[in-house]
């Protein structure tokens, strides 16, 4: 809807700044007359230069000047604030007026508005129903169809079915015609084998019957050639037991002769070895008499002297017993040096224990076992001492 245009009115304000112009105009002509007129500031340079004025004069003169145009200035500035007043109450009344017409230009484009949009209510309503109808004629149209589609269908589906018991039935019947030409075709096979078995039988009976003859000939053949064979070996193996025999004689015949060099040999080698032994057995015994002599007197020194250093260092205690007894066992090593002297009968007493042990650590170590041989270092690398408060044994 197009907009309706409006003359806008300026005559309110035009009137109201012409009756300000008036008052101000008003205002300057009403003034109070003054005692007596005051001459223009023309008239007095003139004056000045024609007659003689004091300086009292002028100076009153310049002040009345002033006070003139004081007066003036304020007429003029009470002149322009007037008219500034009426100007601001023409704009003031211009905005009112523009504004009352903007409201009215907006109450107008409003209610357009609203009949615009009451108009596209109805279309929009009128549009919505032919929506409607069109959408209730497309819905039938498309409930047309689809009835018109399933009778298809169903047509189609028969006629499929139709096609399907149709193919299956020419199946069964291709089926039932293939059973009967295998079962033709097995039968036929069944007496191609029957005759080829029987053929097969036939010749495998004459192949048997001809190996039969060929294995009787052969067994014949193989047993003549066993009996010629065995003749000849039974000749053989009789040729050859009496060669046998008669090595056997010889070899028994060297044996025995032999034998019977060989045991005097023997027994001449008994005889020897039985005197040497005997020789042999006597130095022995005086030998091992001799070392059993000399070991017993490296034993029995090494002892004494093992016992004498043990007693030099040993300091039996005050409160020791007679019948006090301890034994000591006492390893050494390959060199004489103590490894350890343990307790193994203990007195008692655990003062005389520990003098006794205390003894023996004192007196190692005992170098002269490395003058003993092997077999008596062993021995004496480890034994026992007998302590008691009288004697060491």
């Amino acid at each position: 809807m197009a907009k309706r245009n409006r003359r806008v009115g300026y005559g309110l304000p035009v009137v109201l700044a012409i009756a300000v112009h008036v008052v101000a105009l008003l205002m300057t002509m009403l003034r109070l007359p003054d005692s007596e007129p005051t001459p223009s500031s023309s008239s007095v340079v003139q004056a000045t230069l024609v007659s003689d004025v004091t300086a009292t004069d002028q100076a009153q003169y310049a002040q009345e000047a002033r006070a003139r145009t004081a007066q003036r200035q304020a007429e003029e500035a009470a002149q322009a604030a007037a008219e500034q007043e009426a100007q601001e109450a023409a704009r003031q009344a211009a905005e009112q007026q523009a504004q009352e017409e903007a409201q009215a230009e907006e109450a107008e484009r409003q209610a357009a508005a609203a009949q615009a949009e009451a108009a596209a209510q109805r279309r929009q309503q009128a549009a919505e129903q032919a929506a409607a109808e069109r959408a209730a004629a497309e819905k039938q149209q498309q409930a047309a169809e689809a009835k018109r589609q399933a009778e298809a269908r169903a047509r189609a589906d028969a006629e499929k079915k139709r096609q399907v018991e149709a193919a299956a039935k020419a199946e069964a019947e291709k089926k039932r015609q293939a059973e009967e030409k295998a079962k033709a075709e097995a039968e036929a096979k069944a007496e191609a084998k029957a005759e080829a078995k029987a053929e097969a039988e036939k010749k495998r009976q004459a192949e048997e019957k001809a190996k039969a003859e060929a294995e009787a000939k052969a067994e014949a053949e193989k047993k003549r050639q066993a009996e010629e064979k065995a003749k000849a070996e039974a000749k053989a193996k009789a040729e050859a037991e009496k060669k046998r025999q008669a090595e056997e004689k010889a070899k028994a015949e060297a044996k025995a002769k032999a034998e019977a060099e060989k045991k005097k040999a023997a027994e001449a080698a008994a005889k020897k070895a039985a005197a040497e032994a005997l020789n042999n057995s006597i130095a022995n015994e005086q030998e091992r008499i001799a070392n059993a002599q000399q070991s017993d007197q490296a034993s029995n020194s090494f002892i004494n002297l093992v016992k004498r250093a043990v007693e030099d260092r040993w300091h039996l205690p005050a409160n020791a017993d007679n019948g006090l007894v301890a034994q000591v066992r006492v390893r050494l090593g390959p060199s004489g040096e103590l490894l350890a002297a343990s307790i193994t009968r203990s007195s008692g007493n655990p003062g005389f224990d520990r003098s006794a042990t205390q003894a023996v650590e004192a007196a190692a170590p005992f170098r002269e076992l490395q003058q003993l041989d092997a077999g008596l270092q062993r021995r004496f690398r480890d034994f026992n001492l007998k302590f008691t408060p009288g004697d060491i044994q």
